[in-house]
């Protein structure tokens, strides 16, 4: 076993002592590897950023209740009677105010980006007080709260950022009144901070929705009460709603987003990694006819060919792994924390995210890189053991 070992170590550190010789072909490998690496890394972390995004505040305490066969806030619709009863239901909890039941409205505005100018999609969102105390996260960063009964806003630190005319003390024409912008709030970098909110009293008759909400946000005493909870809400003939989880709610709506870019993203991430197979495969060819005689003559001298093909496959492995270790690296400084936004389909508006390279991705990155390496060393490989000595010892 030390007489193998010894013979592929010897035979490796030959091979790499050869780089310099040929560097314009192993160069272009390397950069190719590097590109399948950065473009998968890049792409990946938009998905990435955008459940972060979306999933960042959810929560298993905090239970959502919609209309039942509604997938969506904009496509339900409850009535006052019916959130107070949700509000009632075992398992919500409650303070000296009563019950942690937020009943909200859901809709859609158009703002101009502060990049393009164009107008995009806004979600405006109308809140009753424990919002702020259901969520938990809210917090205000400039400004003040909003004062119930008055038109006045608080902005998402995200929306803000992509939207113009967020700031604060500023006035907005929505509707059919004037609103003015009192505060700027985070979310704990969820998709709250891509959403605009008011008073739900207040955003109600501008909009003719009469008594009417869409959603209820509920915060319960704890995870284990959600089913109790739901429960109650289907054991009460007055109620056809249907209640989700938080976290599973919010999962459910960044889904069709999230697998759109990762499918894109994996897609062109194999068409280059094709290249840069073949390039690898060409790189390790040449290298293998270059070194013909002196592969012939260790072979000769008594090495076996199993140390040749893994000798061939660790040079194979180090060029990929430098050049799928450069690319994600590129990919960390080039897209990380990189603020963006990009509309959500489920709710055809604008969710205002940060590019995520987790480590995972990087590490994924890495294995496609080494997956490439050995593929592209392999067939080489097996041709510089197999290669006749005799016929070797005559190349020129």
């Amino acid at each position: 076993m030390i007489h193998w070992l010894s013979q592929v170590f010897s035979i490796a550190s030959f091979n790499l002592r050869t780089i310099p010789e040929r560097k314009g072909a192993v160069l272009a490998s390397a950069v190719g590897i590097a590109g399948v690496a950065a473009v998968l890394v890049g792409f990946l972390s938009i998905a990435e950023g955008f459940r972060a995004a979306i999933m960042s505040s959810g929560a298993d305490d905090i239970a959502i209740v919609l209309r039942s066969g509604a997938d969506n806030e904009m496509t339900s619709g409850l009535t006052r009677e019916e959130a107070r009863m949700i509000g009632d239901a075992a398992g919500v909890a409650r303070t000296e105010d009563g019950p942690l039941v937020s009943a909200e409205l859901f809709v859609i505005i158009n703002l101009p980006k502060r990049s393009t100018g164009t107008d995009a999609n806004v979600p405006f969102r109308g809140v009753e007080k424990p919002a702020t105390a259901i969520r938990g996260d809210i917090r205000i960063i400039e400004g003040r709260m909003f004062e119930p009964g008055r038109s006045e806003v608080i902005a998402g630190a995200g929306a803000a950022r992509a939207f113009s005319g967020l700031e604060v003390g500023n006035t907005l024409r929505i509707g059919q009144a004037d609103w003015t912008v009192v505060g700027i709030f985070t979310g704990g970098g969820g998709s709250a901070e891509s959403e605009i909110w008011t008073d739900a009293a207040v955003l109600q008759p501008a909009y003719h929705r009469g008594d009417s909400f869409q959603s209820v946000h509920v915060k319960l005493t704890s995870a284990e009460t959600f089913e109790a909870f739901t429960n109650a809400l289907a054991n009460n003939p007055q109620l056809e709603v249907k209640a989700m989880r938080q976290r599973d709610f919010l999962a459910d709506q960044s889904s069709l987003l999230t697998g759109f870019i990762q499918g894109i993203g994996f897609f062109i991430a194999a068409l280059m990694a094709l290249g840069a197979l073949f390039g690898a495969l060409n790189t390790m060819y040449s290298a293998v006819a270059a070194r013909t005689r002196e592969i012939a003559t260790l072979r000769a001298l008594g090495f076996g060919a199993s140390p040749v093909i893994v000798s061939i496959l660790i040079e194979s492995l180090i060029l990929a792994l430098a050049g799928g270790i450069v690319g994600a690296a590129a990919a960390y400084f080039a897209f990380d924390g990189f603020q963006a936004a990009t509309i959500n389909w489920q709710s055809f508006s604008q969710i205002a995210f940060a590019f995520a390279v987790t480590p995972q991705l990087l590490l994924s990155a890495i294995a496609w890189a080494t997956v490439i390496g050995l593929l592209g060393g392999l067939f080489p490989a097996i041709r510089a053991a197999r290669l006749p000595i005799a016929a070797g010892l005559r190349e020129t």
